[in-house]
């Protein structure tokens, strides 16, 4: 029996493992058994079906250096292994589809598309929320709740829709001519994320790696339509993750500071004269940059490994441009402010030279690309100031962004919710996405937001005794 009432105040490790493991469904030849895995849940994660042979030269050369190959996600992970995706056969499988299609047609759910929410409704006397303003087709709504509204718009548009009704910290509201109703830290803490992709290595062999020329065909997709296995089902090129504490680590925990994310190829994979040059031009890589430091190298076969600081020392902030809930907020990723960042950066990317170096990945012949940056010129390629300004000219982010409606106690000058994740001083409001995330945790942010719905769910049935 489980004690829901203690659950909801604890934050430990066990507590939150319960809802990862409520949610997953994992097929991953053995590691499902294992007791922190779990094979009940709606939401599939297996391995990706297709792989190049740099995958494993990538965990062979992490066991040359002292990386076990483990699963990453368990309670003692340190280590590599093969990616883990939500994926069902070849198959993507986003939150919306496993949690939200099969219930769609439930009498008590209703769904708008291209609906906009434009304010939280709040009652100024009692302070209470009471519904939400809505826009759609051009057309403003209102939507009432008679027991809470549940905020659920992610880590960029949840602080702006505080915001925009009056929630957030008072000298910013005031200025954009906002009346404030709560005085709070909203939007004045956010991590991220950020990665480094520009460290290449040419392969001398053809074919061995992924280029979207070849993995993007009427064969192949016809291949992935009909039973997901062929190269369309690579999730990026993505194959394998690893977890190091670099050297520069001042943790006192066994904690790693970085992420290596192995691509079977590299940002030069989806070029070519019928590349879409997608994943380029969605890491806002100029055509000028990307043609002088990988020209001579694109569309051939290569590899790479992005390091992904998990546990930035620097801190941004998201504000509102203005009252328009249309604008798009700012976002200050103050990204790389702290020198501690850059250092564990140029560790990593030594780190990575040192697998490259290995016996596993030279059987392939790994040379490093010198990448001729602009914004490098006379900087002496290979030394620490060369690959500052690398990481510098091609920082890249992925999206994690947390902690812009922090979780922390009464009193936490920082908090934004409480751990139940209701809004400090207004009544019948919560928030439930990422957004709540108080410090930066050594993993991507799916999952972890996926947890957070799950037990959210679970105090908002105990708040209104509906277990």
């Amino acid at each position: 029996m489980i004690d829901m009432e203690s659950m909801f105040v604890s934050r430990s490790y066990n507590d939150v493992l319960y809802y990862y493991m409520k949610s997953e469904k994992a097929d991953l030849k053995g590691f499902e058994k294992n007791p922190y895995r779990s094979r009940d849940g709606v939401l599939p994660v297996e391995f990706v079906p297709k792989k190049t042979k740099l995958i494993g030269a990538f965990l062979e050369a992490g066991k040359t250096l002292g990386h076990p190959t483990v699963d990453y996600n368990a309670p003692n992970g340190f280590g590599f292994g093969k990616v883990q995706v939500t994926m069902s056969k070849g198959h993507r499988q986003s939150a919306a589809k496993v949690f939200l299609h099969s219930h769609k047609k439930r009498k008590n759910l209703h769904i708008l598309p291209e609906a906009s929410a434009t304010k939280i409704l709040i009652d100024q006397q009692t302070n209470a929320a009471y519904g939400v303003e809505y826009v759609r087709n051009r057309v403003k709504y209102t939507a009432r709740a008679r027991k809470e509204v549940i905020l659920s718009a992610g880590p960029i548009a949840s602080p702006q829709l505080l915001m925009l009704s009056g929630i957030g910290p008072k000298a910013h509201l005031y200025s954009l001519g906002i009346p404030v109703l709560k005085d709070l830290p909203v939007g004045r803490t956010l991590y991220d994320h950020i990665c480094f992709p520009g460290l290449i290595f040419k392969v001398n062999q053809t074919g061995i790696s992924f280029t979207e020329e070849r993995a993007v065909t009427l064969t192949t997709i016809a291949d992935w339509l009909r039973d997901g296995d062929s190269l369309v089902s690579s999730p990026g090129g993505v194959e394998g993750i690893g977890y190091i504490k670099t050297p520069v680590s001042d943790d006192p925990e066994l904690v790693p500071d970085i992420e290596l994310i192995s691509i079977g190829g590299s940002i030069v994979s989806d070029g070519g004269p019928k590349g879409s040059k997608a994943v380029r031009k969605g890491m806002r890589i100029s055509e000028t940059v990307f043609n002088e430091a990988y020209g001579d190298i694109d569309n051939t076969d290569t590899w790479s490994a992005f390091p992904m600081l998990l546990h930035p020392k620097s801190v941004g902030y998201l504000e509102l441009k203005d009252n328009n809930p249309f604008s798009y907020p700012r976002m200050y990723g103050n990204y790389l402010t702290d020198p501690r960042d850059m250092a564990t950066f140029i560790a990593a990317i030594r780190h990575i030279q040192a697998l490259a170096a290995t016996a596993p990945f030279q059987k392939y012949g790994l040379q490093v690309h010198p990448a001729r940056f602009p914004s490098c010129r006379g900087v002496v390629f290979d030394s620490d100031e060369y690959w500052e300004c690398a990481v510098r000219t091609l920082t890249a982010t992925l999206h994690h962004q947390i902690a812009t409606c922090r979780m922390g106690p009464v009193g936490d000058p920082l908090a934004v919710v409480d751990p139940e994740l209701r809004v400090h001083g207004v009544y019948r409001l919560r928030v439930v996405d990422s957004s709540v995330i108080p410090r930066t945790v050594s993993a991507h942010t799916n999952a972890p937001a996926i947890m957070i719905g799950e037990k959210a769910a679970d105090m908002i049935k105990y708040a209104w005794g509906l277990q």
